[in-house]
């Protein structure tokens, strides 16, 4: 058995969750869950949003499934999400936008791979402030040669392994010619041990452009923490929204994977959400944890079912709530 901890969240999240952990347990994936707690659920029973206990949980099993979180407004920390990857030094952000024919989407055949760094850049903050007038605010731009480098070597990495031609490095080094310039700088360096993968690089804005224009044109694209979230949700609207894109948070010491939407407190507790980002999150928990056919019996569940759409949730344009479209998934296994 391998155990793993499991963060149901809140919101939908524990329905979601819940919703995959019975399809993991139908694989028989051999997997035993050590339940922990963070956010508002955390912050009810312990009164803390991130317990130590959970942080210790982590480090232990080295692999978390999540739901989504919630940050109360004026909690301890910016983002819970931020915070659990500077914790582990989850510096590789992975998020496939992957088509699924049925689903309501602008684009078909759509197959692409955002590597966004996770831990440096703009959502560092560094030296945040605003001035005692409130009249000036101000925040750095960090960025390490060493940061550059090993996320643009996990983007290459990733490509070889998965079979991947091309890797685009995004960038706006013609303006931020320091941070991002390093960026591009450190890509065209790495891209030189890979003479077997395709390189170019993109400024951002014409990437942005070209994304909507031509998105078959792109393979695997790696790049900084502020663009890999832009770029890496405009991806995910490609392909019919953040109820099927997933995300995995790579580190040395330990890997997270979640759904990349939020908590959705509005539909709570109705029983119509939509599991497959959870579930797509899982199969890359299955893939890091070396059991790839079981992660891939999960994709081809989820694409049978999503693709006849006889048991589609609201947001898939169907009427079946969220174990309606479980047991499908589960019966297609």
């Amino acid at each position: 058995m391998t155990k793993i901890t499991v963060i149901r969240g809140d919101g939908i999240g524990p329905e979601i969750v819940d919703a995959t952990l019975r399809v993991l347990d139908a694989l028989d994936a051999g997997l035993e869950y050590d339940f922990a707690e963070a956010g508002l659920a955390a912050q009810e029973s312990c009164g803390e949003l991130l317990p130590q206990d959970t942080l210790d949980k982590i480090a232990a099993n080295k692999v978390l499934l999540k739901g989504p979180l919630t940050t109360p407004v004026g909690g301890g920390f910016r983002s819970l999400n931020v915070e659990l990857r500077k914790r582990f030094d989850l510096y590789a952000n992975v998020r496939p936008a992957l088509s699924i024919p049925g689903t309501r989407s602008r684009y078909e055949d759509i197959d692409v791979i955002t590597v966004r760094e996770n831990t440096e850049g703009a959502y560092l903050a560094e030296g945040s402030l605003v001035s005692e007038d409130g009249q000036r605010a101000e925040s750095k731009m960090v960025v390490t040669r060493a940061g550059c480098e090993r996320i643009v070597r996990h983007a290459f990495e990733l490509a070889q392994r998965v079979g991947r031609k091309r890797v685009v490095a995004v960038h706006k080094a013609n303006i931020l010619k320091a941070v991002s310039g390093m960026f591009l700088d450190v890509a065209r360096e790495v891209a030189k041990d890979y003479p077997d993968i395709e390189f170019g690089d993109m400024i951002v804005d014409n990437c942005c452009m070209q994304l909507v224009m031509n998105p078959w044109q792109f393979d695997v694209m790696v790049t900084t923490n502020l663009f890999g979230d832009i770029l890496s949700d405009l991806c995910a609207g490609l392909v019919g929204g953040l109820g099927l894109a997933p995300g995995a948070n790579i580190g040395e010491k330990a890997a997270m994977f979640e759904a990349v939407h939020g908590s959705a407190p509005d539909i709570a507790g109705k029983g119509v959400a939509n599991p497959c980002a959870v579930l797509l999150a899982a199969a890359m928990m299955l893939d890091h944890l070396g059991m790839h056919e079981k992660g891939e019996k999960i994709r081809v569940a989820i694409r049978t079912t999503l693709t006849e759409g006889d048991r589609l949730t609201p947001d898939l344009g169907g009427s079946s709530n969220t174990g309606e479209l479980t047991d499908a998934i589960i019966s297609r296994l």
